[in-house]
């Protein structure tokens, strides 16, 4: 069952986002709740864009952005910033710091004592069945999962109430992805807020998914459980990136 979205904790007001003539997000108003909300849609669609807009690290062309009912602008977006974690695609992590290092940057430049950063550390690491022994690797020394993982641990540091993600198992090969995908479902599920997941995998979609945000050429063309656009299709398109994509798991 869909999560209710009284009172939304993410909202866009008629969001439009240019870069030059171009219009990677068409005029949008879409609101987002408590629960695991997948941004589904072909490569070019508007996920990222729309992803970045919700971290501030994009200002909108035209519209309003809205986190837990407070604009997101320049004078807000250090204090909001500090309640979401972002995964960025495939971790963007520091390659001259160690895992332990690059998870405790925000909480070290925030001035947490050692002794918090270290109890965090550890209730992390337990968290997503990361080796002890890796904090000290540099990220060329870490596996493809355990990188991803490294990520999740920086994103999760602060306890963020807002979770993103963005293509967070797209550059990992399938035994991995598999394995790191129940373990990202365990984490949500503990972590209980809100997430935001993009990605353009049906699969991945219907596994992680309370609610699903289709887009296509920068603009929404349906939202709800899986099984709605699967059942009830808002149009065409749907059915055939539907169609395109099913394989066993996947609802028809």
């Amino acid at each position: 069952m869909t999560p209710p979205l009284d009172p939304p904790i993410i909202e866009l007001r008629g969001v439009v986002k240019r870069y030059g003539d171009v219009e990677a997000l068409k005029q949008t108003t879409l609101s987002l709740g408590v629960g695991v909300n997948v941004l589904l849609g072909p490569t070019g669609s508007g996920k990222s864009t729309l992803l970045r807009l919700l971290t501030g690290l994009s200002l909108p062309s035209a519209g309003e952005v809205r986190l837990w009912g407070e604009a997101l602008d320049p004078r807000t977006i250090g204090l909001l910033r500090r309640r979401l974690g972002y995964v960025i695609q495939e971790g963007g992590l520091f390659p001259h710091m160690t895992a332990a290092a690059n998870i405790t940057l925000a909480v070290r430049y925030f001035g947490w004592d050692a002794g918090r950063i270290e109890r965090r550390l550890e209730e992390l690491i337990d968290l997503t069945h990361f080796p002890r022994d890796g904090m000290t690797r540099f990220p060329v020394q870490l596996s493809g999962g355990q990188r991803q993982r490294v990520s999740l641990m920086r994103a999760l540091m602060l306890g963020p109430e807002l979770l993103l993600l963005d293509e967070p198992l797209g550059a990992l090969d399938p035994m991995i992805r598999a394995d790191l995908r129940v373990d990202l479902r365990d984490i949500f599920r503990m972590f209980g807020q809100t997430v935001v997941l993009v990605t353009h995998d049906l699969v991945e979609a219907e596994f992680f998914a309370d609610r699903v945000v289709l887009l296509r050429e920068g603009a929404v063309v349906q939202q709800g459980p899986l099984r709605d656009l699967v059942e009830r299709p808002a149009e065409e398109f749907v059915t055939r990136f539907i169609h395109a994509q099913s394989r066993p798991g996947v609802p028809r």
